[in-house]
């Protein structure tokens, strides 16, 4: 789970993760651009950017000319965009590594973006909003975006408006490429048993003429908020979905640490204190979740559950009282152990394969530029009181940083807004 880490002159980051004797290699290629980087007139262009450059290149001019070559290498590949990343990737069996390593970059580098494949990928990521309008669950992600940030990047959905994906042009994303896909804003993850020296190989065939540009930045989130917010999307769902969520802090605060044990104790695994109560004790749903996210400049402390729309205002006490008694009372000594406990131990399951920790360095790289191997994170973990549990309860958790996002047919959002305040 060590790595080495080389930056080129023009500004190029590459992350080689070797894993003796393992089968398989994952070759990850991630830019620092995502939604949260775009303009509103941008808006959803980094997610429809990742889809074109999957449409042909200059050494691959066809869509199945790509996917027939990966596929004949055994290969599984895909893409993402997240708020503040966009990343290509594919794994194979250890063999494959040049091939693998020279599509990516030539699906990174030499998208050609054909006029016509555009028409048809607008079709098809036009449906996807539809999907996702159809998932209550993921639906209340986007709403608590709002809630929380507004109409700024921070507070607009990744995958944009219709009105956006139907008039984007040919021009808009060689523009957006042109301006973000520079050496200064991209990583190279390596993941496999391969050397460091057959890794910067390959860069260096492969990158030597990526131009270093203009690390563009973003714009910064500064939220400020003086009362309890809520925000109800009214939907005929079976199941009303919802999340309560607290502003909290960059991922390169020394807090975060604390924050990530917080979630542990709240929502994670089946003896949990939100399980125990909504689920064990009050039949009250199927799955209730509490997780920190951490971005470059932001975080949030959240709380996500799915219920019958007459329980939300007895759900809503709930989650706030669970959440005052951590600010009030102090875990015991074999709670805050177990708590630790569930983390490392799923910290270091959910780093078993060569995708996951290819993954899991180069996010790091992404919103920190500050790379911690796992053995470090336990170290922090394990240093952690029932005191710094306290503290940062008693900071988030509060009426000018309480949020609540609600997907569902809610007959009287009055009684729930009532319910919203930890007075």
């Amino acid at each position: 789970m060590k790595f080495k880490k080389t930056t080129l002159p023009n500004g190029l980051r590459i992350i080689t993760v070797p894993i003796k004797g393992n089968p398989a290699v994952m070759v990850l290629t991630v830019v620092e651009t995502g939604s949260n980087y775009e303009t509103k007139g941008e808006n959803g262009l980094s997610h429809f950017l990742e889809h074109m450059c999957f449409k042909g290149t200059t050494n691959r001019p066809k869509t199945s000319d790509i996917s027939r070559e990966l596929d004949g290498l055994g290969a599984q590949n895909n893409a993402f965009t997240s708020n503040e990343l966009t990343g290509y990737y594919a794994k194979a069996a250890k063999k494959h590594f040049p091939k693998v390593f020279g599509i990516i970059s030539d699906l990174y580098l030499n998208p050609t973006l054909p006029a016509p494949d555009l028409e048809k990928e607008r079709g098809v990521i036009l449906e996807e909003i539809s999907m996702y309008e159809d998932l209550p669950q993921r639906k209340v992600w986007e709403v608590l975006g709002g809630l929380m940030y507004g109409d700024t990047p921070a507070g607009r959905p990744i995958i944009g408006p219709r009105s956006n994906i139907k008039k984007f042009k040919r021009a808009d994303f060689v523009n957006y490429r042109m301006k973000h896909y520079v050496a200064g804003k991209t990583v190279v993850v390596v993941a496999g048993d391969v050397s460091e020296q057959v890794v910067l190989k390959e860069v260096r065939k492969h990158f030597n003429n990526l131009p270093k540009g203009q690390k563009l930045s973003k714009l910064a989130v500064s939220p400020k908020q003086k009362a309890p917010a809520l925000e109800i999307e009214q939907k005929k769902t079976d199941q009303t979905h919802m999340v309560m969520a607290f502003h909290t802090f960059g991922a390169s605060d020394k807090r975060i640490t604390a924050l990530s044990l917080l979630a542990e104790i709240l929502g994670k695994g089946m003896s949990s204190r939100l399980f125990t109560k909504l689920r064990d004790e009050m039949g009250a749903c199927y799955y209730v979740r509490a997780m920190n996210e951490e971005y470059t400049d932001h975080g949030v402390f959240t709380i996500s559950t799915g219920i019958n729309t007459s329980r939300i205002e007895e759900v809503t006490k709930v989650l706030i009282g669970e959440c005052r008694k951590l600010a009030e009372t102090p875990v015991s000594d074999e709670e805050l152990k177990k708590a630790k406990e569930h983390f490392v131990g799923h910290l270091y399951m959910n780093l078993e394969t060569a995708d996951d920790l290819a993954e899991f360095y180069a996010g790091q790289e992404i919103v920190t530029h500050k790379l911690k191997t796992p053995m470090e994170i336990e170290k922090e973990i394990r240093k952690i009181t029932a005191k710094d549990i306290m503290t940062i309860a008693r900071e988030i958790f509060k009426d000018n940083n309480l949020n609540l996002a609600v997907v569902g047919s809610v007959a009287d959002p009055k009684k729930v807004r009532k319910v919203l305040t930890f007075k």
